[in-house]
């Protein structure tokens, strides 16, 4: 065994950090020094530096390290660095007294990327600076690196509550801004039956982190958190929507994005979410523009960061800045991906001229064009075709396949565009008894179910509900 010094540089000559797996010829793992061949994969457990895929262990490096190996015998080595770059896999053996080995990553560029910066929309549990180690090894330009709140098991015996992060909470400025990658701390503000928000680009932290929980009374709202986080520009995201172990399906969140006041809803990369898409097809269907941010939901070392994330387009005359990857979030100049790179343009009036392109390291299956709901054309790799739109409505591209993720090994790949929208919105009959359930079960679990200290918390939910209905019934269905 030699310890070896390792270069890898990208395509100016320089080290970039990158996401690295050696090993030997009967797959043993050799960690870099400083690492470990073990790796914890608990929420909230020593997160960061070091990623687990089943069996697979990864380490994050800052472009050159040092580690351990065998000389004289076959060594795999493979790296990763998002999907902007070739994944790199080359065997190698090192001779007798070699000391430093150099590779090289490549760039991806089929589709031009020219404007569109990818980030993650909600990380958990890993300290600043290891959220900007992998951000600029996974090729993410910015990371929400959000404070929830989190259960501690402790040797005790007890369990503990924290807030990890809630100290270096940076608000509407990255608190680290360096190499080409930005590290924002926000807040996920969360309620165990009404729903989550994550609250992005907010002047100060929105007290309180969570209401409800065991031992919590549910005097609060999430109107309150979306109202405090719009006050200074802030992005009011909806996290775990509809899903089934997430409390109420719609719930407040729901309630609240009737009445305005929630601007994005959050695909992650925690499990499968076709339950997601088809009731997000349907909102946008209602008329609500809703556009996507991808999340990687990380909150341990079986996530990588950016597993599923999102690309925001920023105007050419304006340089990146978190504000402005933040309005083109708001704005709908977004396409989510796990590695995919999509791309959709629209032109003309009815009828529209449609183009949609996708690439890909792993090979996908095909590229839909959607529109209200249905897909109305479909193709390998590019589709063109026009379409008339006689009711108005939304357009969208979305590209899939059967093949795993580099990074999400445990889902096929994906990615979607965020809508674009053609006048007028429509408002399909078909809807609303849908939207009107949904708030409908939210005001009974608040009245029967609630646990109020006093009638003005309860009151003030009850009649979240009875706006979001009124709402409801004054628009034009057809």
């Amino acid at each position: 065994m030699l310890t070896i010094h390792i270069r890898v540089n990208d395509e100016t000559g320089r080290p970039t950090p990158v996401r690295v797996r050696i090993t030997g010829p009967h797959g043993e793992y050799y960690p870099p020094l400083g690492r470990f061949m073990e790796v914890p994969i608990g929420r909230n457990e020593m997160v960061g530096g070091n990623l687990r895929f089943g069996r697979d262990v990864w380490a994050y490096v800052d472009g050159a390290w040092e580690m351990r190996l065998p000389v004289q015998v076959p060594l795999l080595v493979e790296a990763l660095k998002g999907p902007e770059y070739e994944p790199l896999r080359q065997t190698v053996t090192l001779g007798a007294g070699q000391m430093a080995l150099r590779l090289t990553m490549k760039r991806f560029d089929h589709i031009p990327m020219n404007g569109w910066y990818s980030g993650d929309g909600r990380a958990h549990c890993l300290s600043p600076h290891d959220a900007h180690l992998e951000a600029r090894a996974e090729g993410l330009a910015i990371v929400n690196l959000l404070a929830g709140k989190c259960e501690v098991p402790c040797l005790d015996g007890r369990n503990y509550f924290t807030i990890p992060n809630l100290n270096a909470f940076s608000g509407q400025q990255p608190i680290i801004d360096a190499s080409g990658s930005q590290i924002v701390v926000g807040t996920h503000n969360t309620h165990p039956v009404l729903g989550r928000l994550s609250l992005l680009h907010t002047h100060r932290v929105v007290h309180p982190i969570t209401f409800g929980d065991i031992e919590e009374t549910d005097d609060w709202s999430l109107m309150d958190w979306c109202d405090q986080c719009h006050r200074k520009k802030g992005l009011v995201v909806w996290t775990h929507a509809f899903r089934s172990d997430s409390g109420l399906i719609g719930g407040e969140a729901l309630v609240n994005l009737i009445l305005g006041k929630v601007d994005a809803i959050e695909y992650d990369a925690n499990e499968k979410q076709q339950g997601l898409l088809a009731s997000w097809y349907r909102l946008l269907n209602a008329g609500f523009r809703l556009p996507l941010i991808g999340s990687s939901g990380k909150d341990s070392n079986r996530i990588a960061l950016g597993g599923m994330r999102t690309y925001a387009r920023i105007p050419n005359d304006t340089s990146l800045t978190y504000s402005a990857w933040i309005e083109a979030v708001r704005a709908g100049r977004t396409f989510i991906t796990n590695g995919p790179m999509l791309s959709l343009n629209v032109e003309g009036e009815n009828p529209i001229r449609v183009r949609a392109e996708a690439s890909s390291h792993i090979p996908f299956d095909r590229i839909d064009i959607i529109v209200n709901g249905e897909v109305i054309g479909h193709g390998d790799t590019v589709v063109e075709l026009e379409h008339t739109l006689p009711q108005g409505g939304w357009i969208a591209a979305r590209c899939w396949g059967m093949n795993k993720s580099l990074l999400q090994p445990t889902a096929p790949i994906f990615a979607h565009t965020s809508p674009l929208y053609i006048q007028p919105l429509r408002c399909d009959a078909t809807v609303q008894p849908w939207l009107r359930d949904c708030v409908e079960r939210t005001r009974e679990w608040i009245t029967t179910h609630g646990n109020f200290t006093s009638n003005r918390w309860k009151d003030n939910l009850i009649g979240g509900c009875e706006a979001a209905l009124n709402k409801l019934d004054t628009l034009t269905w057809a």
